[in-house]
């Protein structure tokens, strides 16, 4: 992944966590303008704060870099939900998906 690339990935999952770039840096510790930033493409996290970023968006590293799942976060509340489901609730879910997508 470019670092425009990354860049691009953490502002999208930033908005949709609802957070601004400043409060998101100073809860990771970091400062004010950290997360703006990388943003910027001024800079690239450390491996671990890059593991701090993962944390506080509540998703995995894995997550992060899969840029075909707009949601992590969401997608992973889905699955949890899902998973006490019965084969023909499964089904009904599994239609209306693909009708709304």
């Amino acid at each position: 992944m470019e670092k425009k690339d990354f860049a691009k990935r953490l502002t999208e999952l930033r908005i949709n966590k609802g957070v601004s770039a400043r409060d998101m840096s100073l809860s990771i510790g970091q400062s004010a303008g950290y997360i703006n930033n990388i943003e910027n493409e001024v800079n690239l996290p450390s491996m671990t704060v890059f593991f701090y970023i993962c944390e506080y968006l509540e998703i995995t590293p894995q997550e992060f870099f899969d840029t075909e799942s707009k949601s992590p976060a969401k997608a992973q509340e889905l699955l949890s939900v899902v998973k006490g489901l019965n084969n023909e609730k499964l089904d009904n879910l599994i239609a209306l998906a693909r009708n709304i997508k």
